[in-house]
């Protein structure tokens, strides 16, 4: 019995063993998980950590964007939009953190379409009635930000009389130039079109009491001189040419003081999807506007950037009429309502209602800027 009992306990202590031996690897995993817990923590504070880098970019736009943000422009050679050129030339781009891709087109339309097919981000173009017409019928681009303005006093832009007519008195305001010839370099609904018919208001006249030609502007002069028009609407230097020589009087000038005639204008995705990105974009703007004020206008860095992008000489831009560019950017609204109402009163639009500006302007990102570089007093 005493054997029995002995061998039950022998055998009681071999299976007590063998349990023991079986659950040890079991406690192996557990201890693995342990271990990889805390790495698995960590994960989620990573994406966390990067939640709130990208949080705090969008939040401040002064940061950086990390890696730089690709921006596509396409734009119209010319000064009114010298503002990009310096914030590219002079590193304001690449201060927020943008790589600023910049191509020139032939024209505002090839810009619109490129930015209607979403390949590119930003255009420089005219505002023109297909701009209108295609806001009307839901087009999704919007002003951003103005380019350079009209000259608030003595712009070089004026409805010049032949000589001959003032002087035997056929004309003596604008109303008199009704029924006669008025040359413009434009076709109908251009911009040209729009500063004639402003013009033409203040004889209470509108383009349906002239008769309207198109002229290029290098030939006005001797337009007006064989006497083939009455009037023209003339720029620089093509109005001085005309009054110095003796064959045309100006009769109205400072046509739309201050007037927005050329924007830059964002794509849908890239206003609305892009909102970090374009902030940045116009407050680089806005501090290459205040890098040309005054004298700063013809600084040898600026002188630089603006032949990088148009077709010009330094001689011509030295000794051109400054282009206006308001350190603040504000988009003038009224009148930019101003151009549409002329246009569509023109007859030059598809639709006969007034549209609604905010299918046209997000001022978010100049009002932004102007927030965070302070504004500038006159």
């Amino acid at each position: 019995m005493q054997k029995r009992f002995i061998a039950i306990v022998a055998l009681f202590a071999l299976l007590t063993l063998l349990l023991a031996a079986c659950a040890a690897p079991a406690a192996a995993p557990q201890a693995s998980e342990e271990q990889a817990a805390p790495a698995e923590e960590a994960a989620p504070a990573e994406e966390a950590a990067d939640a709130t880098e990208s949080s705090a970019a969008m939040d401040d736009p002064t940061t950086p964007l990390d890696p730089p943000a690709k921006v596509k422009v396409a734009y119209v050679p010319i000064m009114k939009f010298a503002a990009m050129y310096v914030a590219e030339e002079r590193g304001l781009f690449d201060k927020y953190g943008l790589d600023v891709d910049i191509e020139r087109v032939k024209s505002g339309t090839e810009a619109i379409a490129f930015l209607s097919e979403g390949t590119i981000d930003v255009g420089g173009i005219a505002i023109v009635t297909s701009l209108w017409n295609g806001w009307n019928q839901g087009l999704d681009i919007r002003i951003i930000a103005p380019g350079a303005l009209e000259p608030f006093e003595n712009s070089p832009t004026k409805l010049v009389v032949r000589k001959e007519l003032i002087d035997d008195g056929t004309v003596t305001d604008v109303a008199d130039l009704k029924g006669m010839t008025v040359a413009l370099a434009g076709g109908p609904g251009s911009g040209g079109e729009y500063l004639l018919s402003k013009a033409l208001e203040r004889g209470e006249l509108t383009i349906r009491d002239v008769e309207t030609v198109q002229i290029g502007n290098a030939d006005m002069p001797a337009a007006f001189e064989n006497g083939s028009i009455d009037a023209g609407l003339l720029g620089s230097p093509y109005a001085d040419q005309v009054i110095d020589g003796g064959f045309g009087v100006a009769i109205a000038g400072d046509l739309t003081p201050g007037l927005m005639t050329v924007a830059f204008v964002g794509s849908g995705d890239f206003v609305t999807e892009r909102a970090e990105v374009a902030q940045r974009f116009v407050l680089a703007l806005m501090e290459a506007t205040r890098m040309m004020q005054g004298d700063d206008y013809l600084s040898d860095e600026n002188i630089a950037a603006y032949l990088k992008y148009v077709n010009s000489t330094e001689d011509a831009i030295r000794s051109g009429r400054p282009v206006v560019y308001d350190p603040n950017m504000v988009i003038p609204i009224e009148g930019l309502a101003d151009v549409e109402r002329v246009h569509r009163e023109n007859g030059r639009t598809e639709y006969d209602e007034p549209i609604d500006l905010e299918q046209v302007v997000d001022t978010t990102f100049t009002d932004k800027a102007r927030e965070i570089l302070g504004e500038v007093s006159e």
